[in-house]
């Protein structure tokens, strides 16, 4: 015991501290990349990313840095490691560059978690059959609403025109100024195609409805499952699983189909998100009551005022409460 005394003194304390774990110092300083390539997202499938890299289809995973940011079809990012597109080869994204349009949904009107479907896309392509299945006026009325929302430009796209005459169901969205095509089976996709040309378009519809055929035509070595409509229920089963973005050969674009819908919840919309996208419209309702929805049963709404004074046509007013009441009907 006075052997042990003698070996320290009482002011030797290093001797008693518990010894310290070494670690690194650190440093805000972050990787800066610069050997990164740029690519962008064309499909996504259980955390791994196949991406396109110069022409390349490149298979990447997303870098931990990057932590719970979402990374989606559609989305241009950088890449560092192996970008080459051998077998085997697997890269890292390590960047989501500023998304200039995302397409959003909830997965109802009572869920406040949004789900972006795709990024950077221009335009989304409303596809409806006009029959088998019927048409449902109010899931295109909510598609209608996410692309005005998110400053996409909105398209219609009829199929089936072979089984019933398209001008009932044109005829409500005229007064929005909607663009649309008219397709049916076997028929030519010129207007189509030029409707699509130099613009990534989103492809979006319920299931059956006849927009995995339309892309077959469209892009021949897409090989999208084709699926068929339920006699009993009048739905049509789910083929496409995953959104996947393909080039448009000798257009200049790029199309995105994705899974069939069934629901597009909107929470995530606010009437004064919607009435922005109309700027006609939003100028006559500066005038407007705090806390005006500008829905039909308003007071001194200012859409009223404008319509009472010739200022607008009240179709397009119409249309838009439409719209503006679609945000809460979900019943289709």
């Amino acid at each position: 015991m006075n052997r042990v005394r003698g070996r320290y003194d009482e002011n030797d304390h290093e001797h008693y501290e518990r010894p310290r774990r070494r670690t690194r110092p650190r440093t805000k300083e972050r990787p800066t990349y610069d050997d990164a390539v740029d690519g962008v997202v064309v499909t996504v499938d259980r955390g791994r990313y196949t991406l396109l890299v110069d022409g390349r289809t490149v298979m990447a995973m997303k870098a931990r840095p990057l932590g719970r940011k979402g990374v989606v079809v559609g989305d241009r990012v950088r890449v560092v490691g192996d970008v080459s597109g051998d077998d085997g080869a697997l890269s890292r994204i390590v960047e989501v560059t500023e998304r200039v349009t995302t397409l959003r949904r909830t997965a109802d009107d009572d869920d406040p978690v949004e789900r972006i479907i795709v990024a950077n896309a221009e335009q989304l392509v409303i596809v409806t059959a006009l029959a088998d299945p019927e048409p449902q006026p109010r899931l295109i009325d909510r598609a209608l609403v996410a692309a005005f929302v998110s400053g996409m430009q909105p398209l219609l796209c009829l199929t089936k025109a072979d089984l019933a005459d398209p001008e009932t169901l044109l005829s409500t969205y005229r007064s929005l100024g909607v663009h649309w095509v008219v397709t049916q089976r076997g028929g030519e996709l010129e207007a189509v195609r030029e409707r699509l040309s130099g613009k990534t378009s989103v492809l979006i519809g319920s299931s059956g409805v006849g927009k995995s055929t339309l892309v077959n035509a469209l892009v021949p070595d897409a090989h999208r499952d084709v699926g068929v409509v339920n006699a009993v229920t009048g739905r049509g089963r789910h083929t496409s699983t995953s959104a996947y973005m393909l080039e448009l050969p000798g257009a200049d674009g790029w199309i995105i189909d994705t899974p069939g819908i069934r629901s597009f919840g909107l929470a995530h919309v606010r009437p004064e998100d919607l009435i922005e996208a109309f700027p006609d419209l939003d100028e006559m309702t500066e005038e407007c009551p705090r806390g005006c929805t500008h829905g039909t049963d308003e007071p001194e709404c200012g859409l009223d005022i404008a319509v009472a004074a010739g200022d607008t046509d009240p179709e397009r007013v119409e249309s838009f409460r439409r719209l503006l009441t679609a945000r809460s009907i979900s019943d289709y």
